[in-house]
């Protein structure tokens, strides 16, 4: 008879998140996640299978959390939407704060993911490929309203200034891993946003 679970199977996974989004799919070992979660390696294998499909259910966890909040700021329709994009990359600044590490970001495991694995794993890339599908559905709306009330520039099409967008906020996340601090990272934003104003 099969004993059951005497653990908090969605606190293992966002600690495991973490660790892997600190740490990288391959510098994580198994060890490393029972280190970090406090389970024995039975449990981690009897309930997640294997370190990969762990991995996949705490990148899916992440891209849910982020992009749904991203996607609440760019779907509200009560701010204009150039408030939605600055409050998309305040969001942004604010998490690079809270996980930075001794002066330095963590960055996005998004990004890190896209260098570290999505280039030989296709299951990472086809995750990363709809979330990002997602985020720049939301931007190219966002982006269009812009355009029609006048305050962004039509000298680009939406989906490509959505793309420009997207690009700028992986290099905030990737200049924070470098050890950019805050007001470097908002700069970034400002010429970013102002790049696509009137």
């Amino acid at each position: 008879m099969a004993r059951p679970k005497t653990f908090d199977e969605a606190r293992a996974l966002d600690t495991a998140m973490l660790l892997f989004w600190e740490k990288g799919y391959e510098a994580t070992s198994t060890q490393d996640l029972c280190e970090a979660t406090g389970l024995g390696r039975s449990s981690i294998y009897n309930t997640f299978v294997s370190k990969h499909a762990l991995f996949l259910r705490a990148l899916t966890r992440y891209t849910e959390l982020t992009t749904d909040m991203q996607l609440a700021l760019l779907e509200d329709e009560s701010l204009p939407p150039a408030d939605r994009l600055k409050g998309v990359m305040a969001s942004v600044v604010e998490m690079e704060e809270t996980h930075r590490r001794a002066g330095i970001g963590i960055g996005c495991l998004g990004v890190n993911t896209t260098v570290e694995l999505s280039g030989r794993d296709a299951q990472v890339a086809a995750l990363l490929g709809r979330d990002q599908e997602r985020r720049l559905a939301a931007l190219t709306a966002t982006i269009a309203a812009g355009q029609n009330d006048g305050v962004f520039s039509r000298n680009r099409r939406p989906d490509e200034f959505a793309r420009f967008f997207t690009a700028a906020v992986a290099g905030m996340r990737v200049s924070a891993q470098n050890g950019a601090d805050r007001a470097v990272i908002e700069s970034i934003a400002a010429v970013a946003l102002g790049a696509m104003a009137v």
